[in-house]
């Protein structure tokens, strides 16, 4: 049955749109993501090469001046394979590799071919014909700061998210008598959760600058810190990777993220899901060497750091309510 939300809009509908919205506001890193193959030279390494080309063998043949960035490939070549650029093909071989190879699209990147359309792309994506539609209207405001931006843009994504997390996460909650939210930002979340559940003693901890002149009020706390260094104690942690042991109540932490949807054929609704998911990817992996991660990541991650076990429950559209356990 299709959920309806406090204002009778339905669930799915919502997150839906709001896929279809994100998907067209990242459409600007499949072309830089295209741009970037062309500036690497990737679609004539692989056509001189002659034959499928695995990661290793691509890695080891591009001109890359910084040897840490070589993993970021992997990355790269896996959105351009699900734009359809690049295609993978099993060599058959014991370690059971694919290669990649060239489509009809990357064959017009390919500089020896008298078709190309190689200058073309790069000259429109050159920053001089780009920094033009900033202002096309005149509307941009050359003052407003990153910080700013950034903190609205996370408000407004997370006033969509608490709208259908509170519903269908009561259980969760209602069993908390404490929450701290790390990198809660302004707190948009967590105050949606505590109107929610009153009983629920909130703290949202975040760097000075971004809690800076916010007020406590009732049940919710703002604590400027640094996550990296210490988390207040609570019953619960919401967006955070470690947990103490100390909690003598056997805490649990509670992150909304994104988990990668597997390689696999699909089309439609889950194709547009799986290419947003993608443009995250790229988009942590250029502005702050972060990363999205498929289930097994996230396992490998959670048990190294000392957990024992897990539960991924994909309700939030493009992400999904992951419950880590000590």
């Amino acid at each position: 049955m299709d959920m309806v939300n406090a204002n009778g809009e339905h669930v799915n509908e919502l997150f839906q749109a709001q896929a279809h919205v994100l998907n067209h506001i990242f459409n600007f890193i499949n072309s830089m993501s295209r741009k970037c193959a062309i500036d690497l030279g990737i679609p004539d390494i692989i056509q001189n090469h002659g034959k499928p080309m695995t990661i290793t063998e691509l890695v080891a043949a591009l001109p890359i001046l910084n040897p840490t960035k070589a993993c970021n490939i992997y990355r790269l070549m896996r959105i351009l394979v699900h734009s359809g650029f690049f295609a993978q093909r099993n060599l058959c071989n014991d370690a059971q590799e694919d290669g990649y190879v060239l489509t009809n699209a990357s064959r017009l990147l390919h500089n020896d071919n008298p078709l190309s359309v190689t200058p073309f792309l790069k000259a429109m994506l050159n920053p001089i014909l780009t920094e033009p539609w900033h202002y096309i209207l005149g509307l941009c405001r050359h003052d407003q700061k990153l910080n700013s931006l950034f903190n609205e843009g996370m408000a407004s994504d997370a006033r969509l998210v608490n709208s259908i997390l509170i519903d269908k996460c009561k259980k969760v909650f209602e069993r908390l008598n404490s929450l701290v939210d790390v990198g809660g930002g302004t707190g948009t979340l967590t105050k949606a959760i505590v109107d929610a559940f009153p009983h629920l003693e909130c703290i949202v901890l975040d760097l000075p600058h971004v809690v800076a002149n916010l007020q406590d009020s009732g049940n919710l706390k703002y604590v400027a810190g640094d996550m990296f260094k210490e988390v207040p104690a609570s019953d619960a942690i919401l967006l955070k990777e470690a947990i103490s042991r100390q909690n003598k109540k056997g805490g649990k932490v509670m992150i909304i993220d994104m988990v990668l949807m597997k390689n696999e054929k699909m089309n439609g609704e889950a194709f547009n899901s799986t290419e947003t998911q993608l443009f995250f990817d790229m988009l942590m992996m250029v502005l702050v060497t972060g990363k999205e991660r498929q289930e097994e990541e996230w396992a490998k991650l959670f048990f190294a750091a000392g957990f024992s076990s897990y539960k991924i429950t994909p309700i939030l559209g493009l992400r999904s309510l992951i419950q880590v356990f000590p």
